[in-house]
C-alpha cells in the first residue's frame, strides 16, 4: 500500500516539473523575441494616425546596430497576389533620417523606390516618414477618420536585401477607434498593439485593419480560431453568414487535409471590389448588403472561398516564380491558369459541397466560364500560359479598348482547364484519383517536404503521375489556342454540354453606346462586327443614323433587322464622316451544361463522387 502511494506521489511530482518545465520554456520563448540580439540589425517600426482626415500615416522606423556608411532603403513596386506594378514611392512624404543624438543625416533618391541615408558612423538610426493612403483598394493604403486600412507593401521600408530581418510593428489607433486590430500578425505578448512578423515576406503578407470596425463571432474549424472583422458591413443575417463561411473554410480546409496557420482572419475593408490572398488572412471588398439576393449570396460565397482556398493554392501550392518574392520588379510565371484558375475552379465546388450552392447552380457557374472565354474573339489569339505570363501588361482580366479583342482572362480559362483536366484523371484512373490528389500531392511534396514552389516541369509530372498517363492534350489547351472538346471531357463526368452555334435574336451591328452629356458616344465595338468592320471604334461620337440625330433623349436604337444598310454620323478623331453599316447575324453558343440522360457505371459514380466526395 504504501509503496503504490509512493509511486502516485512519484509520478504527480514528475508531471508538475514537466508541466513547470513546458511552461517556463513558452515564457522563455516568447521573452527571447523581445530581447534584442547583440550585434544584429533590428527594425522597429511605429504608426501613427494623428490626422486621419489628412489620408497621412507617419512611419517611425528604428534602425539599430546599422552596418556600413550608407543605409539603403526601398518601397516594393507591387504587391504578391496582386500582379500589377503599383507606384506606392510616390505616395512617401516628409522623409527625414537621424542619428542617436536627433541629427539630421543626409540622403538621396537613388532610384523612384530607393532611399539611401549617409550615416555618418551612426549605428542607431531613426527614419521617418509619412505615407498618403486615398485609394480605398485592396491593394493600397487607405486612411481617413473612420478607417485605416494598411497594405502593408506600400508602407513600410525595408533594408536592401535584408528581407529576412525579424521587424515589429507597433501600432497607434486612433481615439475613438475600436481596440480591436484586424491582422494575420502575431501580436507579443504584454505589448498592447504591437505584432511581430519573422521577415519582411511575413509583414508584407499580414494587411492591417483598424478603425470603426465590427467583429462577427468567432468560429472553430479542426480546433483553429477564425475571425471576420471588417468595416461598414451592412446589414445582413449575421448567424446564418457565419454559419455559411464555417461550412466553407471547413470543406476547403478538408479538401486539402491540413490547415498549416494557427489563426485565420478574414478582413473586410468596406464595399467595393476586389480581395487578396495572403497566408493566414485575406482582405475583401464586403458589404453584407449583398446577401439578399440568391445571385448575390452565391458570388459572395464564391469570393470568399476564392479567397480562402489561395492560402493553399499560390500561397503554398505556388509556380516556383510566386517566392520569395522580388519586390524591384515583375514576378512572371506561365502558371497563373492554375494559381487563379484553378482556384475558381475550387470556389465553385468547395461552396457546392459545402451544401451552399445546388449542382444545376454549379453548371451554371461553368457555363459563365466557358461563355466568358468562348464568345469573345480573343480566345483565338491568347493562350492560357500566355496570359499568365503578360498579365503584368494586359491586366488580370486582359486588355482594355479595342486590344481587349486579342486577350484573354486566366480566370475564364483556367477553371475550365481544371474541370477537364479533373474528369480526364478520374476517368482514366477508374475514379480512384482526381484533381484534387493532384493538389495535395504538390502541397506534400513542395510545400511541406521541400518548402519550395514547383516548376512548369513538376507540375505536369505530377499530374501525369496521379493520372497514370500522359496529358498531352489536356496541357496543349493551356498553352495554344486549340479549340477544346467539350463533348468528350463533360462525357468523363456524366454531363452533356451544347456547343450549337445559334443566331440571337434581332441585328448585330456590334455597337455598345453610352450617353455623356448631350452626346452619344461608342463605349465598345465588337470585333469583327459590322461597326468594326466599317471602321468605328471606341470614344467615337454619334451624331445622326439614318440622317435623323441621335440625342441623350433619343438613344440608338439598334432594332434592325438582317441585311439591312445603316449609315451613321460621326464624329471621330475630330473629323466628322459618315460611315455605311450592313447588319447581320450574330451567332453564339450557350454551352449549357446538364446531365447525359444515359450514362454508364463508370460516368455515374464520377459525376457522383465529383458532386458528393466521400470523406
Amino acid at each position: 500500500m504504501l509503496g503504490s502511494i509512493d509511486g502516485i506521489l512519484l509520478h504527480l511530482l514528475r508531471v508538475m516539473i514537466a508541466s513547470f518545465y513546458s511552461r517556463t520554456i513558452s515564457v522563455i520563448s516568447s521573452f527571447l523575441w523581445l530581447v534584442p540580439m547583440v550585434g544584429a540589425q533590428q527594425l522597429a517600426y511605429t504608426v501613427r494616425t494623428p490626422n486621419p482626415e489628412t489620408h497621412l500615416y507617419h512611419v517611425a522606423l528604428a534602425c539599430q546596430n546599422a552596418k556600413g556608411s550608407t543605409l539603403e532603403l526601398k518601397m516594393p513596386v507591387w504587391t504578391p497576389g496582386y500582379y500589377q506594378l503599383m507606384k506606392y514611392a510616390s505616395y512617401v512624404e516628409n522623409f527625414q533620417a537621424k542619428d542617436e543624438a536627433g541629427r539630421l543625416l543626409p540622403w538621396e533618391k537613388s532610384t523612384p523606390s530607393t532611399w539611401k541615408v549617409s550615416t555618418n558612423g551612426a549605428k542607431n538610426l531613426k527614419i521617418s516618414y509619412d505615407v498618403r493612403g486615398s485609394s480605398s483598394f485592396v491593394a493600397s493604403n487607405y486612411l481617413d477618420a473612420n478607417k485605416a486600412y494598411i497594405s502593408p507593401t506600400g508602407l513600410f521600408l525595408y533594408l536592401k536585401d535584408r528581407l529576412d530581418l525579424p521587424v515589429t510593428v507597433t501600432l497607434e489607433p486612433h481615439k475613438g477607434w475600436s481596440s480591436r486590430i484586424a491582422t494575420g500578425l502575431d501580436s507579443i505578448p504584454g505589448k498592447r498593439y504591437t505584432y511581430q512578423a519573422a521577415n519582411f515576406d511575413v509583414l508584407y503578407d499580414s494587411p492591417i485593419l483598424m478603425g470603426k470596425i465590427e467583429e462577427l463571432p468567432a468560429f472553430e474549424v479542426k480546433g483553429i480560431p477564425h475571425y471576420f472583422v471588417g468595416y461598414n458591413m451592412g446589414d445582413f443575417d449575421r448567424k446564418k453568414f457565419t454559419t455559411d463561411l464555417q461550412k466553407i473554410v471547413a470543406n476547403g480546409s478538408a479538401l486539402i487535409g491540413d490547415i498549416p496557420y494557427k489563426h485565420y482572419t478574414f478582413i473586410a475593408i468596406g464595399p467595393g471590389g476586389g480581395g487578396i490572398e495572403h497566408l493566414n488572412s485575406t482582405s475583401i471588398s464586403f458589404s453584407g448588403n449583398q446577401l439578399h439576393t440568391r445571385a448575390g449570396e452565391l458570388k459572395m460565397y464564391n469570393f470568399l472561398a476564392h479567397e480562402y482556398f489561395h492560402h493553399y493554392n499560390v500561397k503554398r501550392i505556388r509556380p516556383q516564380e510566386l517566392g520569395p518574392f522580388n519586390y524591384d520588379q515583375e514576378n512572371r510565371t506561365k502558371l497563373l491558369w492554375v494559381s487563379e484558375g484553378f482556384t475558381v475552379y475550387y470556389e465553385y465546388l468547395i461552396v457546392e459541397r459545402a451544401g451552399l450552392m445546388t449542382p444545376d447552380e454549379l453548371f451554371q457557374s461553368f457555363q459563365q466560364n466557358i461563355r466568358a472565354y468562348e464568345n469573345k474573339p480573343g480566345h483565338r489569339f491568347q493562350s492560357a500560359t500566355q496570359s499568365s505570363y503578360e498579365t503584368w501588361e494586359d491586366g488580370p482580366f486582359g486588355r482594355t479598348g479595342d486590344e481587349v479583342n486579342k486577350t484573354i482572362s486566366y480566370y475564364n480559362k483556367g477553371p475550365i482547364l481544371g474541370l477537364i483536366l479533373d474528369f480526364k484523371i478520374r476517368h482514366e484512373t477508374q475514379n480512384k484519383r482526381s484533381l484534387d490528389d493532384v493538389m495535395r500531392s504538390l502541397y506534400r511534396d513542395y510545400y511541406q517536404k521541400k518548402q519550395r514552389g514547383f516548376t512548369e516541369k513538376e507540375f505536369r509530372q505530377t499530374c501525369e503521375q496521379i493520372a497514370g498517363m500522359s496529358l498531352t492534350e489536356v496541357f496543349e489547351y493551356a498553352a495554344t489556342v486549340n479549340d477544346i472538346d467539350y463533348p468528350k471531357y463533360f462525357a468523363y463526368g456524366g454531363l452533356s454540354i451544347d456547343t450549337t452555334a445559334r443566331p440571337l435574336p434581332g441585328a448585330w451591328l456590334g455597337i455598345k453606346a453610352a450617353t455623356k452629356g448631350d452626346s452619344v458616344v461608342v463605349a465598345h465595338v465588337e470585333y469583327e462586327s459590322p461597326a468594326w468592320e466599317a471602321g468605328l471604334r471606341s470614344k467615337t461620337v454619334i451624331l445622326t443614323m439614318d440622317g435623323k440625330p441621335v440625342s441623350a433623349l433619343q438613344p440608338l436604337d439598334l432594332t434592325r433587322k438582317p441585311d439591312e444598310t445603316v449609315v451613321l454620323g460621326v464624329v471621330q478623331n475630330g473629323q466628322r464622316k459618315e460611315l455605311t453599316l450592313r447588319t447581320t447575324e450574330k451567332y453564339e453558343r450557350d454551352f449549357k451544361i446538364t446531365r447525359l440522360p444515359s450514362q454508364n457505371a463508370l460516368q455515374a459514380a464520377i459525376l457522383k463522387s465529383w458532386l458528393q466526395p466521400q470523406e
